[in-house]
This record gives C-alpha cells, structure tokens and sequence, in this order.
C-alpha cells in the first residue's frame, strides 16, 4: 500500500489506514478514491496529492 502526500498542506492520504470519517475504508487504494475527494486540510483535489515514500 501507498501514502499519498498533499503537496499544498503536507496532508498525508494512507491507503492503508484509508479516511473512514470520509467514508473511505482502510484498504482503499488511491485510484479508488472518489474523484471529488478533498484535502480535509486544505479542500484541494486529488491531483494536488504525489505520491510518497514514507
């Protein structure tokens, strides 16, 4: 499984632990994540999130 790092805030996005107060189960892959997700620090979209090797 992956970490996702929010390039704005620096918000972390683990597939592992997924977001469940967002209704994103643990195990939810990044790809799976709905496309209108935001950033829960900053409300950017998904494509302001990269990959990390944390």
């Amino acid at each position: 499984m992956n970490c996702y790092l929010c390039v704005v805030c620096g918000f972390f996005y683990d597939e592992a632990a997924g977001r469940p107060e967002d209704g994103i189960p643990p195990g939810t892959r990044w790809a799976d994540v709905p496309e209108d997700w935001r950033c829960p620090e900053c409300s950017v979209g998904k494509a302001d999130f990269v990959i990390s090797e944390v």
